[in-house]
């Protein structure tokens, strides 16, 4: 069955984190998605205040930057949320949008080469082992973590460009895709990411994660293409499925149905859908319980 899920915006404040995370467990949502995008709320201690209040809503991270965090400090923090609420979390991490890395001194000139490092020193450590680590970014001496998770988490990974999306169908258990992928794109994602994996002789497909940006209501079209723009994405040449054309859906719920239905025909194991910023996220997610779920098998 496909999964679909919700993006709280990080353009919310966080004193509704609580509310929103209520609401969609109330709703029967799936997964609840924080965003850690600079410079609004901190997406560990959001996750651990929505699990806190709710006792079944799988709650999705993507994605922590990696430039931003050390990864030992990542370890610490995911393993400590993970002892206290196993299983009930989807861990991103991922390269940072790069104006923003460089905004707090954390640019690196090699991304791909940091998350390799990464992500690989952060799966060891979360299955309980003992590091000492002199790579070009990540250096660790004798580290290990003394509160490890009782299973290590699968680690996902934004990836956009073909290095990142080989990188990651190599050493990640999923990819998490922006809501500018069409099915096309997705294709091409999906095939990229087979070929890490065959790189590194594995037999267990990566997860692959779509956003896919919706609006519903009156005047869909325009407040889709007004925030898409308000969001720095690229505006639509075309809206109503997320074609070649369109990189979002305006419509109803049978609309928005269809346009999954497209994604996951082109490799997409979940799908998670994104409000515009003037979307009320309670409703938002109302409306992807009540009306999108029955559509979607």
């Amino acid at each position: 069955m496909t999964t679909l899920g919700s993006v709280f915006l990080p353009q919310h404040p966080p004193e509704r984190v609580v509310e929103v995370a209520r609401a969609a467990e109330e709703a029967g949502l799936e997964e609840l998605w924080f965003w850690e995008d600079c410079f609004f709320e901190g997406a560990v201690s959001a996750t651990a205040a929505a699990l806190a209040r709710t006792e079944r809503l799988r709650i999705g991270v993507g994605v922590l930057p990696v430039p931003l965090r050390n990864v030992a400090l990542t370890a610490m923090e995911i393993a400590t949320v993970e002892r206290m609420f196993p299983g009930r979390t989807v861990w991103g991490v991922g390269h940072g949008v790069q104006e923003w890395m460089g905004q707090i001194g954390a640019r690196v000139e090699s991304p791909v080469t940091l998350l390799r490092e990464y992500v690989d020193a952060l799966r060891a450590l979360l299955r309980g082992e003992r590091l000492t680590v002199q790579g070009r970014y990540v250096r660790l001496e004798d580290v290990a973590l003394d509160w490890p998770p009782a299973a290590a988490p699968a680690i996902i990974s934004a990836a956009t460009g073909p290095r990142t999306l080989r990188l990651v169908g190599e050493i990640a258990d999923g990819a998490v895709l922006t809501s500018g992928a069409t099915p096309n794109d997705l294709r091409r994602a999906v095939g990229l990411l087979g070929e890490g994996k065959a790189t590194a002789g594995r037999t267990d497909p990566p997860a692959v994660i779509a956003h896919l940006m919706v609006t519903t209501g009156p005047d869909a079209e325009q407040r889709l293409i007004a925030g898409m723009r308000r969001m720095g994405r690229t505006a639509l040449a075309g809206v109503g499925a997320p074609g070649d054309d369109g990189l979002g859906v305006a419509g109803d719920e049978h609309a928005v149905a269809d346009a999954v239905a497209l994604l996951v025909d082109a490799g997409a194991d979940t799908v998670i859908l994104e409000p515009t910023d003037d979307a009320d996220p309670v409703e938002f997610l109302r409306f992807v319980t009540d009306k999108v779920r029955p559509l979607v098998p």
